[in-house]
């Protein structure tokens, strides 16, 4: 059994500590540590202790919140190199995508040059002040690509380090007149990817550098599939097409593993909550010991 780091991160890139920010919690109180403990050797560091959050876009930088998002990247920087250093495997559970950009960084010093499987359902590449919310999770995988400033630091990959599968946010960029990252990274979009789900990952993995960082923002899965978040879109993957990804994506050990954007307060019978438990400890199970 692998020795598995689980990190909470309640954050919210609206400035708020509402919705995705409270997801941590509310998996925890549906089961998500004792299902993991099952499955692993695990050392709960509980969640992160981040400052009061500003919800106001600030017209410099065009980020809501640029400090609360700098002490988060600073926060899971920390945390994820105590695990790494530890000679264990960092399960970050969010919160929302944000979270990717502390992970880089000490990803970054445990490899050279590390790759990045990005599952997810929307690109995430808007320029800040294009962003329509002003949300650092509308850009995260932007500023890894060094295509959009913004005050954290974090390392500039290139393309040849990212794979994106799942998202499905193409026709939405081309109506506001934002370029898609499809032709600059390996990109395989959902209608792609449920075609063969495993074949798809194997490919991407191949694709990038051995050692790679897993990003899972789950509204890659369809409404139907997941309810509960804050930004639905038509299309998406069913559960048992996410868990081929997760298995492919596991099973060739990866630096460690981040899950964002669930919504607790769109799921009040807490349904999709012991969903996802379920998928996280099955998943984890996926790891090859070490």
């Amino acid at each position: 059994m692998r020795s598995v780091s689980l990190i909470g991160v309640p954050f919210n890139s609206s400035g708020t500590e509402e919705g995705v920010a409270l997801a941590s919690g509310a998996l925890r109180s549906a089961g998500l540590v004792e299902a993991l403990d099952a499955r692993c050797r695990l050392s709960d560091m509980g969640d992160l202790q981040l400052p009061e959050r500003i919800p106001e876009r600030d017209p410099e930088t065009g980020i809501i919140d640029p400090e609360g998002l700098a002490a988060l990247v600073g926060a899971v920087d920390e945390a994820v190199d105590e695990a790494l250093s530890g000679g264990r495997f960092p399960l970050l559970v969010g919160g929302d995508c944000p979270v990717l950009l502390g992970c880089m960084n000490p990803a970054t010093r445990f490899v050279d040059e590390p790759g990045l499987l990005f599952v997810d359902g929307h690109e995430d590449a808007y320029p800040p002040h294009d962003s329509p919310t002003g949300e650092a999770a509308d850009m995260e995988l932007g500023i890894l690509l060094g295509s959009s400033d913004a005050p954290v630091a974090t390392p500039v990959l290139a393309e040849r380090q990212v794979a994106v599968l799942g998202a499905r946010d193409g026709r939405l960029l081309r109506q506001q007149g934002q370029p898609s990252i499809r032709t600059r990274v390996h990109f395989r979009d959902d209608a792609e990817l449920r075609t063969d789900p495993e074949a798809i990952t194997r490919a991407a993995l191949r694709a990038l550098p051995r050692s790679f960082w897993f990003h899972l923002d789950l509204d890659v899965l369809s409404t139907e599939a997941l309810p509960s978040v804050d930004y639905h879109q038509d299309g998406g993957i069913g559960w048992i097409d996410l868990m081929s990804v997760a298995r492919i994506g596991l099973g060739a050990s990866p630096i460690g593993w981040d899950v964002t954007i669930y919504n607790p307060e769109l799921d009040p019978e807490g349904r999709d909550a012991r969903r996802i438990v379920r998928f996280l400890a099955d998943a984890i199970g996926l790891l090859p010991d070490q």
